[in-house]
């Protein structure tokens, strides 16, 4: 039975895809705006965004969380639509993607340049490995593969239009991660995701369980943590800004290195997701259970 479910849900994913190819990437984008934008905050997963914008953002009206979801499933729709465009958007010669800071980092992708780029779950994130290969930079991602293998085969093969690897989140990613930056190359992830086995580190004022990998890998490589902002201007358009590389302490102490490095990740993220907080993957259980509960009693207390 499992794998009839998964030649059917890979046959609709191609079918999906094979439609939105046929588009141009402003039109497919468009096409997935309406219909996430349609449907999206009708569906119940879309309480889970409520609940984390009040418990993150308490200042906001409800009317103003509405339009937020509304944007959220707007940018969800149109990352997905925009999924068979990835190598047409990230061509330089497209101007789909507008680089800040970039050049720079075209050094990273020489050989024994070891780096770690990081990002979150914003705007579109899969237009960066696809931009970077486009840039000449040898990046390897760590990403999260879909259960069903077709539809991870499918995925992979978009993910990769320009070049590039991918490695697993997972024990076997960790020690793969490791491989790429002693090999000198050039290691990508996205850090806001939920670790349970991760640090817990202030987010939105709230402890978050937050992964400590990027902090520990450039602390023990001693190569350059940078983080990437991608930004939404438009239908399968975007800015991608570099930023400086983190001043990594050496006090010694390698857990508050650690912890100091991961607290100043997560205000940077927080900066760009209250700048843009509709292009941010609000669906995540990012808090603990405990701070769902005091935020709501204190609403209800409040009369909210």
């Amino acid at each position: 039975m499992k794998r009839i479910r998964h030649i059917f849900e890979a046959l609709g994913l191609l079918i999906a895809l094979g439609v939105l190819r046929l588009l141009t990437p402003e039109a497919a984008s468009n096409l997935g705006s309406f219909i996430c934008r349609t449907l999206g905050p009708r569906i119940g997963v879309s309480e889970r965004a409520r609940r984390n914008l009040r418990l993150a953002m308490p200042e906001l009206t409800e009317e103003r969380i509405a339009e937020i979801v509304l944007g959220m499933w707007d940018n969800l729709g149109r990352t997905f639509a925009e999924y068979p465009h990835l190598g047409r958007i990230a061509d330089p010669k497209s101007g789909r993607v507008v680089y800040q800071g970039m050049e720079p980092v075209k050094a990273l992708g020489k050989p024994g340049s070891a780096a770690i780029l990081c990002s979150a779950h914003i705007a579109n994130w899969e237009v960066l490995p696809v931009a970077a290969a486009h840039q000449g930079i040898d990046m390897t991602g760590i990403v999260r593969e879909p259960n069903n293998p077709l539809v991870r085969a499918i995925i992979d093969r978009m993910r990769g239009v320009a070049g590039g690897a991918r490695i697993p989140k997972g024990e076997a990613g960790a020690k793969q991660s490791i491989k790429v930056l002693r090999g000198g190359r050039v290691l990508a992830l996205l850090f806001d995701q939920k670790l349970n086995r991760g640090l817990a580190i202030p987010f939105f004022g709230i402890d978050a369980m937050t992964t400590a990998a990027p902090a520990q890998l450039a602390l023990r490589f001693s190569c350059p943590l940078v983080l990437v902002r991608i930004e939404r201007t438009g239908a399968a358009r975007f800015r991608l800004t570099v930023q400086e590389a983190l001043t990594l302490p050496d006090s010694g102490d390698k857990k508050r290195d650690t912890e100091q490095v991961m607290r100043q990740m997560n205000a940077i993220l927080e900066d760009w997701i209250r700048a843009r907080p509709e292009q941010w993957l609000w669906l995540h259980r990012r808090w603990p259970a405990e701070a769902y509960r005091a935020a709501e009693l204190k609403r209800a207390t409040l009369g909210r």
